[in-house]
């Protein structure tokens, strides 16, 4: 499936196989946009600014259909996408996160490679406040594709060859120094 989308990257209907790709990630499907987001951004580093757009709204509304999910059918639903891909595990993680941090928990996984789908359909579960989703989608979605687009378009193929090979490394960093900037505002205040 991984090649499939690379090739639909390469097609001329790529931008709207992304949105799509980006849509469906928020809620159901499994493998992330970043996928088509890279070579795209290869492809034309001219349109980085667009297609990391295109890639961010994309994912907010299918996000916006994921917290449906778990706000009005988590047991009929939500619950069986989760345990289709053996998700539960994360949603206990998440759901903890959550409890503790709150908004903050959504912004700092939505950047990471934690599964969206989780979040947004455990936000949904758990009835995180809506503009409250809504805005820690906004921010880390366009913060995470954003960032992307940014580093492949001024690095190019090389920056490519090292997210692929340590993206859960690097969003792993970013999260944690996020987490740190997070806990230390919140005891500060």
């Amino acid at each position: 499936m991984k090649q499939k989308l690379l090739e639909m990257a390469r097609g001329k209907n790529a931008l709207r196989a992304l949105a799509g790709i980006s849509f469906i990630e928020s809620s159901v499907f499994p493998i992330p946009p970043d996928v088509m987001l890279i070579p795209m951004v290869l492809a034309k580093p001219e349109r980085a600014w667009h297609i990391a757009a295109v890639c961010t709204i994309a994912s907010v509304l299918g996000g916006l259909l994921g917290y449906g999910i778990g706000w009005f059918a988590w047991d009929s639903i939500g619950q069986p996408i989760l345990e289709m891909y053996g998700k539960e595990d994360a949603y206990a993680a998440f759901k903890g996160w959550f409890d503790q941090w709150g908004f903050w928990a959504a912004l700092g996984a939505g950047f990471t490679p934690f599964p969206y789908k989780v979040i947004t359909i455990t936000s949904g579960a758990v009835q995180l406040n809506f503009a409250v989703f809504l805005i820690a989608s906004v921010l880390s979605r366009g913060g995470r594709f954003f960032l992307v687009a940014a580093v492949i378009r001024f690095a190019g193929d090389k920056a490519r060859a090292r997210i692929e090979q340590h993206f859960g490394l690097i969003t792993f960093g970013l999260f944690a120094m996020l987490l740190a900037v997070f806990v230390g505002i919140k005891f500060l205040h």
